[in-house]
């Protein structure tokens, strides 16, 4: 990491991010995160704890001549005991909305798990410069959009030209929460996740609460939502209840309607879509819980459970489908405004045949793209709940 002197140093405050919830200043500067402190400190796992630091949807704004833009951070990247070591996170940088530039950070801090004894090793290591050259001299809304699947502080943003706030362009705000599939594990690249390219293909502004094996129904989570600005909610339940092996149906239903619950609190008209899980073959009917395979040497899953047991409540997909459905069609004689997606029509088994999961519970790249082409599709296209827009009607209040 070093200086251009010729370059203006503007400081990384909360007013140059979007899609985080809450930001904390650290001995290094700032790091964002996607759950606000109180919600943070009632997290119960390292799972959790990680998965909401790590950026996904995050992004560094500002309106700017700029030709040269060089961001200083210190990201925190994850490795697995006995596997390779993962690449270097992505950094997009987008010049009016489309995908100009992108490039990586060396170094940082490395965290090793090793997944047999669930230890970790943390490796400290030094900050670097995502560092961006050549753009167009002329005004723009510039945006990094930070790796989705790296702990990124934010140290300094230098530029040749100086920059201001990103203006309010009134697109609805969709907040999303969902697993490590929404999170965006093995998407290529930041703006490559299928919550992401949506949003793009849509004209939304994107809050990303997908958290990488954590969407479990936690009560803070659902506070969090229910207090977050809005247009637009989705939430994409189930497969984290299965993979994990937390809960049996009695508590599953409930767990849900609470959840719900909250959510209307602070949103009782906004539009709501309830969405069930993906096809993921390994899940359908065995439930969990889910354990790593390391057969040949690649990161593979498979679910431990005994399908026998679905008759004594245990949870799979197919149950977790069956429920989800009911719950919303339930609920919808109160509430007009919530809706369900079967998470099949968003990949099913067409698309299972054709795009495999390459570690039988992740969709690749390709996967990505499938799946936000059909939700752009059945969620803003057509006849679906969130088709209105894209731009606000009214600015947003929070509904009492």
């Amino acid at each position: 990491m070093t200086a251009n002197h010729h370059l203006i140093t503007a400081p990384v405050t909360d007013g140059l991010l979007r899609g985080a919830l809450d930001v904390e200043r650290t001995a290094h500067g700032l790091l964002p995160h996607r759950l606000p402190a109180r919600a943070r400190r009632q997290i119960p796992d390292e799972q959790l704890t990680l998965a909401e630091a790590q950026p996904s949807g995050v992004r560094v704004v500002f309106r700017s001549r700029a030709t040269t833009v060089e961001l200083d951070t210190l990201p925190t990247k994850r490795a697995y005991r006995g596997l390779p070591a993962p690449a270097d996170g992505v950094y997009d940088l987008l010049v009016d909305g489309r995908l100009a530039a992108q490039t990586t950070v060396t170094g940082g801090n490395l965290r090793i798990m090793d997944m047999a004894t669930q230890s970790v090793e943390v490796r400290e290591g030094p900050p670097g410069t995502a560092r961006f050259t050549g753009l167009p001299a002329h005004d723009k809304d510039v945006e990094i959009w930070l790796p989705h699947s790296e702990v990124t502080e934010l140290i300094a943003l230098r530029t040749d030209a100086p920059v201001e706030p990103l203006p309010d362009r009134g697109r609805r705000v969709w907040l999303h929460h969902g697993s490590s599939i929404s999170h965006g594990s093995d998407a290529a690249h930041p703006t490559a996740t299928w919550p992401a390219l949506a949003a793009a293909r849509s004209g939304v502004e994107l809050v990303n609460m997908g958290f990488g094996g954590s969407a479990l129904l936690d009560p803070f989570t659902a506070r969090a939502m229910r207090d977050t600005p809005a247009d637009l909610i989705s939430v994409k339940l189930g497969i984290n209840i299965v993979n994990a092996d937390v809960m049996r149906l009695r508590a599953f239903v409930p767990a849900v309607h609470g959840f719900l619950d909250t959510i209307r609190e602070g949103h009782p008209t906004t539009p709501l879509l309830v969405v069930s899980p993906i096809l993921c073959p390994v899940q359908e009917d065995t439930p969990g819980p889910l354990m790593p395979d390391f057969d040949g040497g690649t990161l593979r899953f498979k679910a431990t459970g005994d399908p026998a047991e679905r008759a004594a409540g245990r949870l799979t997909l197919t149950v977790i489908r069956e429920a989800l459905a009911r719950i919303v069609d339930e609920r919808r004689a109160d509430d007009p405004y919530l809706h369900h997606l079967d998470g099949r029509d968003l990949y099913g088994e067409k698309d299972y045949a054709e795009l495999p999961l390459p570690d039988e519970i992740h969709p690749g790249p390709e996967g990505h793209q499938r799946i936000a082409g059909n939700f752009a599709r059945l969620a803003f296209g057509g006849d679906g709940p969130f088709r209105h827009g894209p731009f606000r009607q009214e600015p947003f209040r929070r509904e009492a």
